[in-house]
């Protein structure tokens, strides 16, 4: 994977420019511009917004909001920058349902009201601000909310002790004391967010929840300190007006422990990211100019370091040996369990763990550079995007919390006109208990929980997926397209026969072919090269070297005009290769692929290169077979050469001399057949056609190009990984129509149960106590569901 690195740096410059935020100049909502639901220009600048409503604002009275922020930069207003002046400037947060709501420091999202999380997860456990507070809470409304609740519950006792030593106005005046604190208190941030979302007109769990707290309240509170106002068809059989403070006390004390009980979970999606950070190590030794050896903290390690690493140590950034040798646990990168022999000149990869023998190597890629960093990188901005499915829950959600809002006012109305006395307590009782129960945080966490769980569990089985798209339509995938170099074979091509022709011998064939490809980039080139090299053969470049891409090349060598390519170049420079078919027909017929050579536009005879078939390849095929995909395999080669390796493996049906720039044509033609395709490939000609597919895989050990058109990556270049992915897609997707079926279900079940459809026939009512513990754990389940995929079998 040593092209990671180019990568990587497009990387980190890409998240550098993607980390440039601009400023909603109605609202203060930090945006990624690019992301932006609406923009405008005003003055000549541009400015950004997360909504159109705020757009329409804006346009509304510009003047008025151009004082707030400065526009188009993304840099906050004094204001705000004072606010968040506490916070570490360092890391940025963002919402788990909305992720392109990005935020300096940590708060509440401005959509849905809930806690903003860290957008880039550090190895080490930062302290959680928001589930210290909301613990904080939890404990103090529990502790005032028991003897609310003990109060309100002796009353339904036959003889009523507690009236012996208090009266009931007494009473209802402790109520009132302790569960002012409650919902003053410990439920503030639900009015705030509910208030927010309000005055945005961004209706979302909160603007239910404090709706139905406050009603409750504020009708026990005025009940109790004014009670004469309420008429006598307001009052019960006693006279007296009933109160509701222990609805609204345990009603905000079971919600602060569903937001704690929540909050802990959500920590647990990120431990995929902690497990990858945690490969690294904390500390490197550097050999300082004096020669001394001293250890560091491994962010002061920069690139041209010389590092010594220890036996059983693990190397602390990716690099080159420059002195000595051992051997390297390289599987957490390729799988193979075997170690890989470092001598001086070979690569090393940070986090891969070192054996037996001391070696000094020097740091070329450190900090967000090196490898490790950048799977992690790759599986954190996967975890914040977006599956299709997720926007059937958002179109829901959009119509949902005003539809409640409207039945929550319907019940009141209908209790009001129609429901037994106390008219009153019996509406507000039940618009509460449908304001609280339909609340849709399930609904909205369903699709983001599993995303980030199961991208999490791929990267731990070495499947990087690139965006939760890829992990959706994976599952729906019936075609797969594979490149045979690299992808089916090991990549690593080896020169296996010669033939001649006008009686030159093998070592000078081989030798004009090798001195021809010393220039080119090719797999079979290297194979060829390292052929002569390997007979002691004296390889040089030639003077005029020309390539034409997938077909041949030409060069000058030692006076002589060399040609070597396929027999469909030779037929395109005139190159008569009759005399040697037969022998080209029997080494493809071997499975060898076949490479001419012209001399002086005469054929000088070919050559067989063959490249293995990955051992784990036959398991793959069979695995996805059985899976139903059709296979069809892409290839350079001779359909000759191509139906040897097909017969092998059992494969569908192969597209042989395919040219790179048809690979896509392939592609798009199976596309318009109907079928669903997914793509694997590890070479730059590759790259259109992986971003053609619905779905393109690449291999870990392949070109930077390729990883970057593909959605997703199989770090350990192993074709069994496509078969994981599948089955992580299918479980993925499985574990999110649960969680939108258990929301749905339950809010179209709960909905007209606590507007007591049920009273009439079974005079059963839905306590508002009951339905806020309902609705907490529902969210509470729907995480611990998506936290199921972590020990999913792949």
């Amino acid at each position: 994977m040593k092209a990671n690195g180019n990568k990587l740096g497009n990387s980190r410059e890409a998240a550098e420019a993607a980390g440039k935020q601009a400023v909603d100049p109605v609202c203060g909502m930090n945006v990624e511009p690019a992301k932006a639901a609406e923009t405008t220009e005003h003055d000549g600048r541009k400015y950004f917004f997360c909504s159109k409503s705020c757009l329409n604002k804006f346009k509304d009275n510009p003047d008025k909001f151009i004082e707030k922020s400065k526009p188009g930069t993304g840099e906050q207003t004094e204001a705000k920058k004072d606010k968040t002046a506490g916070s570490d400037k360092k890391t940025l947060y963002t919402c788990p349902m909305h992720p392109e709501v990005i935020n300096k420091g940590p708060g509440a999202c401005p959509k849905c009201g809930m806690a903003l999380e860290p957008k880039t997860v550090t190895g080490e456990q930062a302290e959680d601000g928001e589930l210290k507070t909301m613990t904080k809470r939890f404990i103090v409304g529990l502790f005032l909310t028991i003897p609310v609740f003990v109060l309100a519950m002796f009353r339904h006792i036959p003889g009523d002790p507690i009236s012996s030593l208090l009266s009931l106005q007494w009473q209802n005046w402790v109520e009132f004391v302790l569960s002012s604190g409650v919902v003053l208190w410990c439920g503030l941030p639900f009015f705030q967010r509910g208030w927010k979302s309000i005055i945005t007109l961004r209706l979302n769990m909160f603007t239910l929840i404090s709706v139905g707290i406050g009603v409750s309240y504020i009708y026990s509170a005025v009940a109790t300190i004014v009670p004469w106002i309420f008429p006598e068809s307001l009052r019960g059989p006693d006279g007296h007006v009933a109160v509701y403070f222990e609805a609204a006390s345990v009603i905000t004390t079971l919600v602060l422990l569903g937001q704690v009980l929540e909050l802990r979970a959500r920590r647990k999606t990120s431990g995929a990211i902690k497990a990858l950070l945690g490969l690294s190590p904390k500390t490197a030794r550097i050999i300082t100019e004096d020669g001394q050896e001293k250890t560091v903290p491994l962010e002061n390690v920069v690139k041209g370091d010389r590092l010594r690493v220890r036996p059983g140590e693990k190397i602390p950034v990716d690099g080159e040996v420059t002195e000595g040798q051992s051997s390297v646990d390289e599987s957490m990168v390729t799988g193979e369990s075997m170690p890989v022999k470092k001598t001086k000149g070979r690569r090393v990869i940070g986090g891969t763990v070192n054996g037996k023998g001391s070696f000094i190597m020097r740091a070329e890629r450190v900090g967000r550079e090196t490898m490790l960093s950048q799977i992690v990188q790759m599986v954190s901005e996967a975890q914040r995007s977006r599956a299709p499915i997720q926007s059937l829950a958002d179109k829901v959600s959009g119509y949902f919390v005003p539809s409640v809002v409207f039945t929550a006012v319907l019940t009141f109305i209908i209790w009001m006109i129609f429901g037994p006395k106390p008219a009153m307590a019996y509406a507000i009782v039940n618009a509460v208990a449908v304001l609280i129960i339909a609340c849709p945080c399930a609904l909205g966490l369903a699709t983001p929980m599993s995303v980030m769980v199961g991208i999490g569990r791929g990267a731990n089985e070495g499947v990087l997926i690139k965006n939760a798209e890829a992990l959706e339509v994976m599952e729906k995938v019936d075609t797969l397209v594979v490149d045979k170099t690299g992808t089916l074979t090991e990549g690593k091509p080896r020169l296996v026969s010669v033939v001649t022709a006008g009686g030159r011998n093998q070592d000078d064939v081989i030798r004009m072919a090798a001195c021809a490809e010393i220039s080119s980039e090719h797999p079979l080139a290297d194979a060829i090269v390292e052929g002569a090299r390997g007979r002691g053969l004296k390889v040089t470049a030639g003077k005029k070297f020309r390539s034409e891409t997938g077909k041949g090349i030409t060069d000058e060598i030692e006076g002589h005009n060399i040609a070597v390519g396929n027999r469909v170049y030779m037929e395109q420079i005139g190159v008569d290769v009759n005399n040697i078919q037969d022998q080209a027909a029997e080494l493809a017929q071997d499975g060898q692929t076949v490479i001419y050579i012209a001399d002086n536009g005469k054929a000088a005879g070919l050559i067989g290169v063959a490249d293995p078939i990955k051992d784990s390849t036959y398991e793959a095929i069979k695995l996805l077979r059985d899976d139903g995909i059709r296979i069809v395999m892409l290839t350079g080669d001779s359909k000759s050469t191509a139906e040897v390796v097909a017969g092998k493996l059992g494969l569908d049906d192969i597209e042989a001399e395919v040219l790179p720039e048809r690979k896509s044509d392939v592609v798009r033609r199976l596309q318009a057949e109907g079928r669903i395709v997914a793509m694997a490939g590890d070479g730059i000609n590759d790259a259109p056609a992986l971003a053609q597919a619905q779905v393109g895989i690449a291999m870990g050990s392949g070109t930077d190009v390729a990883m970057e058109s593909a959605g997703i990556t199989l770090v350990k270049g192993d074709l069994r990984s496509i078969a994981r992915a599948r089955l992580l897609s299918r479980g993925t997707m499985r574990n999110i129509r649960q969680n939108l079926f258990f929301a749905l279900f339950y809010n179209t079940l709960g909905i007209p149960i606590a507007a007591g459809v049920l009273y009439p026939f079974f005079g059963v009512l839905l306590s508002p106590m009951i339905a806020a513990a309902a609705m907490s754990f529902s969210s509470v389940s729907v995480v611990s569901n998506a936290l199921r995929l972590r020990n999913i079998r792949l």
